[in-house]
C-alpha cells in the first residue's frame, strides 16, 4: 500500500534513456538498466525526465519506454513519466499517453522558455491534471525553465487531490520548508547535494541522478535520518559529496549514462544532440572519481 507521506517512495532514480550507437532507443538496455537500478535499492524510476533526454525523445518512444520498463520491473515498482513542454497541449498528450502506457504518476514540469504569468503556470498544470487520473509531482527547476513557481501558484495547486508531491530543484531549502509546511505536499529533493538538507526541512525523499551509482548509500542516508541517527546521515552525506561533484562536472544525463557503462550495465554512452557523449577524458575523470569515492559496480 502506498504511504501517503511518501506517495512515490523514497529514492527515485531519474533514469537515463539508453541508446544504440545510431541514436535509436535501446529498449532492451532500458529494461536491463531498470532492473539493475531496482536491484540496487531504487524504490521507483522517473522516465523521460531531463536525465532521460526527454527534449529529444518523441511521443511513441516515450510510450514504448514505459511499456518496456514496466515489463521488466513488474507492477510493484513506481514509474513516473515526464510531461514537460512549453506547449501545454503537448504536455497534456504526454500525460494521457503516460497513463495509457502504464505509468503510476506524472512528473509535470513548469513550462520553459515562454515565461508565462503565474496564472498561466497554474492553468498549464491544471490542464495536465485534467488529462489523466494519475497523481502528479510538480517539478520546480527555475534554472532550466527560467521561471520560478510562486507561493501563490503552489497555494492554488496544492488543494487539487492529484497534486501530491513536489520535486524541488530550486536550491532554496528554506522556502521549500515553508511551502511544504503550508501546503502539506510531499517534498522531494531535486538536488543530490541538498537531499539531507531537504530531509531536515521536512522532505521525504529524492529524485536523484547519483542514484544510478549510489542508490544504496542514498537510501541508507535517508533511513539513518528517519531513524534519528543524524551523525550517520551526516557521515553518509559527506561521503557522497565527491560523487555529486563528479556526476555534475558534466551534464547529469551525460555522466549518468557514462556511469552505467562503467558499471557494465550499458555497452555505450551514446547521446542525442545537442548533448554529446562523455569524451574519453571525461569518462576517465568520472570513473576515477567514482572509484575513489568507494562506489561499486
Amino acid at each position: 500500500m502506498t504511504d501517503p507521506a511518501r506517495p512515490f517512495g523514497t529514492v527515485l532514480t531519474a533514469m537515463v534513456t539508453p541508446l544504440h550507437e545510431g541514436g535509436a532507443i535501446d529498449y532492451r538496455g532500458a529494461q536491463r538498466l531498470a532492473q539493475y537500478l531496482v536491484s540496487r535499492g531504487s524504490d521507483g524510476l522517473v522516465l523521460s525526465g531531463t536525465t532521460g533526454e526527454a527534449p529529444t525523445t518523441h511521443a511513441p518512444e516515450k510510450v514504448d519506454l514505459i511499456r518496456a520498463v514496466r515489463e521488466a520491473v513488474g507492477p510493484d515498482v513506481t514509474l513516473l513519466t515526464g510531461a514537460g513542454s512549453n506547449d501545454t497541449a503537448h504536455a497534456v498528450r504526454m500525460a494521457e499517453q503516460g497513463e495509457e502506457a502504464g505509468a503510476d504518476g506524472i512528473l509535470a514540469l513548469a513550462p520553459y522558455y515562454s515565461k508565462p504569468s503565474q496564472a498561466g503556470i497554474v492553468a498549464h498544470f491544471r490542464a495536465i491534471l485534467g488529462a489523466s487520473g494519475l497523481p502528479v509531482m510538480i517539478y520546480d527547476i527555475p534554472g532550466r525553465t527560467s521561471i520560478a513557481i510562486s507561493d501563490w501558484a503552489y497555494d492554488e495547486l496544492a488543494p487539487h487531490p492529484r497534486v501530491v508531491a513536489v520535486k524541488d530543484a530550486t536550491g532554496d531549502v528554506a522556502t521549500g520548508k515553508a511551502r511544504h509546511e503550508r501546503t502539506g505536499l510531499a517534498w522531494y529533493s531535486g538536488d543530490d547535494g541538498l537531499t539531507l538538507d531537504f530531509l531536515r526541512a521536512g522532505g521525504v525523499g529524492t529524485v536523484s541522478v547519483i542514484a544510478h551509482v549510489a542508490s544504496q548509500e542514498t537510501k541508507a542516508m535517508i533511513d539513518a535520518y528517519v531513524a534519528g541517527d543524524e551523525a550517520e546521515a551526516q557521515r553518509i552525506h559527506e561521503s557522497l559529496l565527491p560523487v555529486v561533484d563528479a556526476m555534475f562536472a558534466i551534464p547529469g544525463a551525460v555522466s549518468a549514462k557514462a556511469s552505467m557503462q562503467w558499471a557494465g550495465v550499458l555497452d555505450n554512452r551514446a547521446m542525442r544532440l545537442p548533448l554529446l557523449p562523455a569524451s574519453d577524458a571525461e569518462y576517465g575523470a568520472l570513473t576515477a572519481a567514482l572509484e575513489a569515492a568507494g562506489m561499486t559496480r
